[in-house]
Order: C-alpha cells, then sequence, then structure tokens
C-alpha cells in the first residue's frame, strides 16, 4: 500500500471529527463563550495569564507532543502496522480527544485547578489524595525520564544542545516584547520564527559538547528556574515558537510524501503475539501519546487551563491538538513501515525509535532536494527541543499537584496551617520535586522504567472516570467519557497483572505495579458512590 494513502486518511479522518464529533462535544457539555476563565478571574502574572488561541495551542501542542508519539508507534510496530494506524484513528477521536478536552474543560471549571480536584470535589478527600500521590509520582518518572532523554539528546546531536539554548534567550526576549513591549503578536511571530531558524543554524556552526551527566545537572537546574518563573516570561513564548519547528517538521513529512510516495514494506499484521507481548493490551498501552495518554490530562488541567482566554478554545486546544498529534503519530509509523524488516531493526541499534522517525522523515524531506543530513538534524533538533518541554511542563505540573495536596483550610485546621504554609511554597515544592526527579534520573529510573506505561495510561483511565462522575453529578451527558474508560481499565488492569506475573523476582518493579492495581481498585469503588449522587443532590448541598 502507498504510505501516501494513510497520512490521507488521517488527516480527512481528523478533520471530519473536529468539525463533528469535537462540536457535539462542545454543545453536550455545555461550553460557554460568554463565561470568564480563570485566567480573567484569577490572573496572578505568574500562572494565571491569558493567553491567545494560537499561542495557547502552541504551548498545549508542545507540551503533550515530546517524544511519546514518535516511540510508541513505532515500538507497537511488531504487531504490523494495521492494528497501529487503526489504534491511532479510533484512539485519537474517540477516546484521547474525549480525555484532553474533557480533562481542559472540567479544569476551567474548577478555578483551573488539577483533575485530582475534579476527584476531590465528586469523589471526596480520599480519592483526591490518592489520585494526587499517584498523578505526582508518575510525574517524577515524566521528570526523569526526560531529563535523561534530552540530555542524550544532547550529547549525540551538540547542535541540537546550542540551538535549545538559544530558543531559551528567543523565548524571554519574545516574551517580554509581546507581553509587556506591547509588539503585535503577528509581527512578533514573523520575527522569532525567523530568529527561530537562525538559532538552529547558529546551533549548527556552535556546537555545545559536554558530558551527560553535566547537561543532567543543568537540565535539573532549569527546570527549577522554569517551574517557579510566571508563564509569559518562558513557558508560553517558547512553547509558541517551538510549536513552528514542529508544525514545520510535519509538513515537511507530509511534502516529502506527496513528492516520494513510499510503499509500506512491513507486514499489515504480524501476529497477536509477539514473543512474549499480547496485542491487547500491549498495543494500547505502548501507543499512549498517539492515541490517548494520562500526562496530557495533566497538562490540560495544570498549566493550559490557567491561560485559557475563552472557553470556546476548548474545543481548539483540547480535541484540536490531540488530533494534530495523531497525524505525527501517524506519520511515525509511516517511517517504520516503509523501510524492511532488516533495516528497521539497523535504524533501530543504530538509536531507537528516534532515530527511526529522523531518518525517515529526513528521507521523505530528502525527496524534494533537501540535504538529508540538514533534513535529518533539522528533525532531530525539532525532537529535542519539545523533549524539553515536556520536561518542565512536567516540573511546573508536579508542583501544582504538591501544593494542591497540602492545601488547607487554615480555619478548619489551624494546627497544620504552617506545616501547610511551608509545603505549599512553590519553591519548596519545586525544590522537592526537581530533587527526587532527578535522583531518580542519576541512579536508577531505568529500573522502573517498565511501569511508566501502565502508570500512564492508567492514569488516563483515571481521568475519564472522574470527567464521567463530574459529567452525571452536573447533568451533563457522560457516556461519551464512559466506554472508552471501561476499555482503558480493561487494557491497563490486565497489564498491570501480566507485569506482576513477569516480575515476580523483581521487588521493585512488583511493588509498583501492585501499588497502582490497588489505586485502581479503590478509585473505581470510591466512583460507584459517586456515581450514585445526582445532580439535584449536588445542587442541595
Amino acid at each position: 500500500m502507498n504510505s501516501l494513502f494513510l497520512v490521507i486518511i488521517a488527516i480527512v479522518a481528523f478533520l471530519i471529527a473536529y468539525a463533528t464529533y469535537g462540536s457535539w462535544l462542545a454543545k453536550k457539555w455545555g461550553i460557554d463563550a460568554s463565561r470568564k476563565t480563570p485566567a480573567h478571574t484569577m490572573t496572578d502574572g505568574v500562572d494565571y495569564v491569558p493567553a491567545k488561541a494560537p499561542v495557547l495551542l502552541g504551548h498545549h501542542f508542545s507540551s503533550i507532543a515530546g517524544a511519546g508519539p514518535i516511540v510508541g508507534p513505532i515500538a507497537a510496530a511488531m504487531f504490523g502496522w494495521v492494528p497501529v494506524f487503526l489504534w491511532i484513528i479510533i484512539g485519537s477521536i474517540f477516546f484521547g480527544g474525549v480525555h484532553d478536552m474533557g480533562a481542559l474543560f472540567a479544569s476551567i471549571r474548577h478555578e483551573g485547578k488539577s483533575i485530582g480536584e475534579v476527584i476531590g470535589d465528586t469523589m471526596g478527600s480520599k480519592g483526591k489524595k490518592l489520585f494526587a500521590v499517584f498523578a505526582w509520582l508518575t510525574l517524577l518518572l515524566v521528570v526523569a525520564a526526560f531529563t535523561n532523554i534530552v540530555a542524550a539528546a544532547f550529547v549525540s546531536t551538540p547542535e541540537a544542545a546550542t540551538s535549545s539554548l538559544l530558543f531559551i534567550v528567543l523565548a524571554v526576549g519574545f516574551g517580554f516584547a509581546v507581553y509587556r513591549g506591547g509588539m503585535n503578536l503577528g509581527l512578533g511571530t514573523v520575527i522569532g520564527v525567523a530568529l527561530l531558524a537562525l538559532s538552529i543554524w547558529l546551533g549548527v556552526l556552535f556546537p555545545i559538547n559536554l558530558s551527560i551527566n553535566t547537561w543532567m545537572i543543568i537540565l535539573l537546574g532549569y527546570i527549577f528556574v522554569a517551574s517557579i518563573t510566571p508563564v509569559w516570561i518562558l513557558l508560553q513564548p517558547r512553547d509558541y515558537l517551538n510549536s513552528f519547528i514542529l508544525y514545520a517538521m510535519l509538513a515537511g513529512g507530509v511534502l516529502g510524501l506527496l513528492f516520494m510516495r513510499p510503499n509500506l514494506e512491513l507486514p499489515a499484521f504480524t501476529s497477536f503475539k509477539v514473543g512474549t507481548n499480547y496485542m491487547f493490551p500491549i498495543l494500547f498501552i505502548t501507543i499512549a501519546c498517539g492515541a490517548i495518554s494520562g500526562f496530557h490530562s495533566l497538562v490540560g488541567s495544570g498549566t493550559t487551563s490557567k491561560q485559557l482566554d475563552n472557553e470556546s478554545d476548548v474545543k481548539l486546544i483540547g480535541y484540536g491538538a490531540m488530533l494534530i498529534e495523531g497525524v505525527l503519530a501517524t506519520l511515525a509509523i509511516i517511517t517504520a513501515a516503509y523501510v524492511t524488516q532488516a533495516h528497521l531493526g539497523e535504524l533501530n541499534a543504530a538509536g531507537g525509535a528516534l532515530n527511526v522517525f529522523a531518518d525517515g522523515i529526513g528521507t521523505f524531506m530528502a525527496s524534494m532536494g533537501i540535504s538529508f543530513i540538514i533534513a535529518k538534524n533539522f528533525v532531530t533538533l525539532a525532537i529535542s527541543a519539545f523533549a524539553l518541554t515536556s520536561l518542565d511542563t512536567a516540573t511546573r505540573l508536579a508542583r501544582f499537584i504538591f501544593q494542591e495536596f497540602f492545601d488547607v483550610d487554615a480555619e478548619k485546621n489551624p494546627n497544620a496551617a504552617s506545616f501547610a504554609s511551608i509545603m505549599t511554597n512553590k519553591y519548596v515544592a519545586t525544590l522537592i520535586t526537581v530533587v527526587l526527579g532527578g535522583a531518580l534520573a542519576f541512579k536508577g529510573y531505568k529500573s522502573v522504567w517498565p511501569i511508566f506505561g501502565s502508570a500512564n495510561q492508567l492514569l488516563a483511565a483515571l481521568t475519564l472516570l472522574a470527567l464521567a462522575v463530574w459529567l452525571k453529578q452536573t447533568g451533563r451527558s457522560y457516556k461519551m467519557a464512559v466506554y472508552p474508560m471501561i476499555f482503558m481499565f480493561a487494557a491497563t488492569l490486565v497489564a498491570l497483572v501480566l507485569l506482576m506475573i513477569a516480575n515476580l523476582s523483581n521487588p521493585i518493579l512488583l511493588f509498583f505495579a501492585v501499588l497502582l492495581f490497588v489505586l485502581a481498585i479503590i478509585l473505581i469503588l470510591e466512583s460507584q458512590k459517586a456515581f450514585k449522587v445526582t445532580a439535584k443532590e449536588v445542587e442541595s448541598k
């Protein structure tokens, strides 16, 4: 089959879904453009800062994309490209899109707070605390993982290190020019993108060569600062400008397919069982960001909801960004499927899934007359830039959740007020997160990495659970969240059982698997009580 048809099918399906299903969700949930968002009602100049839709879409998309939608589909290619492609399409439209848009919408109706707060309102403080602990631990794994990924990328591609540092300086300048200097966003974008291209060129000319441990120390210091600075200085402008790199990479990949039109060489379907891996549940655990990912809910209900300018933007940013990520995931599976099995093995051995993707997109872009080396370097730079974005966003999110966990009502709990004031301090919360995440990065996060996929997808199931309960209790249509929730719980719990069986001799993995399984069961049981509460009973409280 010609791979061009695959990406065309995906884009057409996503456009139709955005215009129909996305609009239907907005109508059913009662999105109100006249209602003020927390970004306006709680503006503080640090975390709650209104952002125009294009800027916020850039931040949100940059934060949720990262390496996830690339690594997952390529790893799952062992089952054949057809099941991977089908899950990307179905998952993005009916699972991930609902999950992301719902998490964002529920958060802005809860003062821009996390999904944990939604659980607290619907299922009580017990559910809130359990979810907060789980989400924070998951984010520690994200911090540890992406610290290593970014540091390794900087070592292997020192050009990316230079460009990334220049991006940060550029973003700060863009933030001051647009948000404090009154520069027009359009003019600022043109100048910013031009300087972005210059940064990439300077990176090629002046690569920075440091050891991986040195880069990890630098990155940990950077994410501490990035987590506590006002979003308009760094997070909003950096993610907005970086999004143009990803848009360019997506456009380059699609246009390259138009010129090259490669055939798919990998089998359409291999087997339900490959080695020790069963397609159910492994396919749905391996492909996370390209179809549905719990990390997205933390971004949507963490940083994005605090910057949403108008409720009408929920569909574009929540649902639309997920569909764009589906296109990226489709390109990822094409880069694996267009080569032979032998060459795929060679590329994986040379640098893993990211190398497979960079080599594939570089080859597609080279069909338009662009140098393959330049094209592949550009793709590598783009991937590392977005991994860095995910890293500091995860740190800020972990800080939010940590602060919410220890937040207490001083009048009701005067004895705990002083301790809470320390633990909710943004510097303390960030320092604890960075130190523990850094410890995992340096001393052995890889020993518990196999649990991350299950943890991330369980987080998605728990978010859908919280969304379904909240929608029901507020008298809204909720079945669009229930069906994907049931499926994700089934896939995740089965995966955890298989993980327990496979790691009986590994106490660390076994402990985490059992802990996650028990947590899921407790929250499911707690939700049964909450599901019985009617909208009228909620209003009467």
